[in-house]
């Protein structure tokens, strides 16, 4: 029996549908996870043939254990995979010492941590100024060192959702930075880097033995509150030629500096009057609604040709479609517990909807956004018009509501 072994997946968003389309590939899934809630509401997850609880997903000797009894079983693994940060790079490790297909180990390497890539790729004309700044110095005393670069950056190396991603503009706001990081367990260090305007676009690649795609170009809509949070993602972005051109010269150069050969990962980046500028790079396919989003637009399911990457197949990212999709995301303000949703029935009638996804349970404590994990819902729609994809999101997103109790 041909299976394919997941290290770790959301409940939603690409690391499931990851698991979905293996499925229709006709294989059969393996999920390990460390969290036992998932082990809990096994019911909810039949699209996973087999889950087993590993207590330490980092713990290479105990996953070794697990995959000498799936071997026992009679189950032939195909491939060994991650779409879950922060297993990508381990993932990808494992299954070279299984002698299944190896990726670019060491650069995904590089680009699970934000230091590391910026150090590679420190001098290129993509990359914007940084620093590496340690919190055991004194916090006023670094402020000074920096201040004539204001406005800045200042994130965790691993920050990721934009959770430890601030905008620091005064001295105030840098020394209560400084406070919030050095709570945070195990944190020496933090990355200052420039701050760079213009719109911002989110690249998804795959890198087939050298060959660099641009499986999507997205525009994405961000909303400058306490964080950077994203609430809309435009497939295709509304680009000119010139500039995808520049912009595929540009992530070659980039994925060629950081020794992707073989691989996928997603980049932001801003076009700027002095060309393209790189914000972030992951080793893996983006989360969320993204490979949906993709799909509607283009026929193209990027987590099967990530499966199919992983297994030695040829890839396909020819677009069998192309039409505008949107989507939407949903935020709150203030605070408070769950009630319950209304309006996601009525969002769906929506001319154009293609889906309507509502995260939270009743019960769960909502919050105003301070990461992209408090985007609470998400509508897409598609259409050969990019207003009517647009305004149909956006309309079907109003007509959801989050009834809170506060506390």
């Amino acid at each position: 029996m041909d299976c394919i072994v997941f290290l770790e997946t959301h409940k939603s968003g690409s690391s499931r549908d990851a698991i979905e389309a293996a499925v229709q590939m006709g294989y059969f899934t393996i999920l390990l996870t460390q969290q036992m809630k998932k082990m809990n509401q096994r019911e909810e997850y039949p699209d996973v043939h087999q889950m087993i609880f590993v207590k330490d997903l980092q713990d290479k000797d105990v996953i070794y254990e697990q995959l000498a009894i799936i071997n026992k079983q009679e189950k032939q693994i195909k491939a060994f995979i991650s779409f879950v940060d922060p297993f990508v790079r381990l993932a990808a490790e494992m299954a070279a010492e299984l002698g299944l297909i190896s990726l670019s180990v060491p650069a995904l390497y590089h680009m699970e941590d934000k230091t590391r890539f910026r150090e590679i790729l420190n001098g290129h004309p993509a990359a914007p100024k940084h620093a590496v700044l340690s919190l055991e110095k004194d916090a006023d005393t670094l402020f000074h060192t920096y201040a004539d670069q204001l406005p800045f950056i200042l994130k965790s190396p691993v920050s990721n959702g934009s959770k430890d991603v601030l905008l620091i503009k005064d001295k105030e706001a840098f020394l209560d930075a400084c406070t919030y990081f050095k709570r945070q367990s195990g944190l020496s260090s933090l990355l200052l880097e420039e701050y760079v305007e213009g719109p911002q676009y989110l690249i998804e690649i795959i890198v087939e033995h050298g060959t660099v795609q641009l499986a999507a170009v997205i525009e994405q809509i961000i909303s400058k509150e306490a964080r950077f949070i994203i609430t809309g993602y435009l497939m295709p972005a509304p680009l000119s030629d010139s500039s995808t051109e520049e912009l595929q010269t540009t992530i070659e150069n980039i994925v060629h500096h950081l020794g992707l050969t073989h691989g996928t990962c997603h980049a932001e980046m801003r076009k700027t009057d002095s060309g393209w500028k790189l914000i972030e790079i992951n080793p893996r396919i983006s989360g969320s609604a993204v490979n949906q989003l993709i799909y509607e637009s283009t026929g193209i399911s990027l987590v099967k040709e990530t499966l199919k990457l992983n297994l030695g197949d040829r890839i396909d990212c020819i677009p069998k479609k192309q039409l505008s999709a949107y989507a939407h995301f949903i935020t709150i303000q203030g605070r408070g517990k769950l009630i319950k949703v209304t309006g996601k029935q009525k969002a769906k009638t929506v001319a154009s909807i293609k889906k309507v996804y509502v995260k939270p349970r009743r019960g769960s404590i909502l919050s105003a956004p301070v990461s992209m994990g408090h985007r609470y819902a998400y509508v897409i729609a598609s259409s050969p018009d990019k207003d009517e994809a647009v305004n149909a999101a956006k309309s079907a997103a109003e007509k959801i509501k989050f009834h809170l109790e506060p506390i």
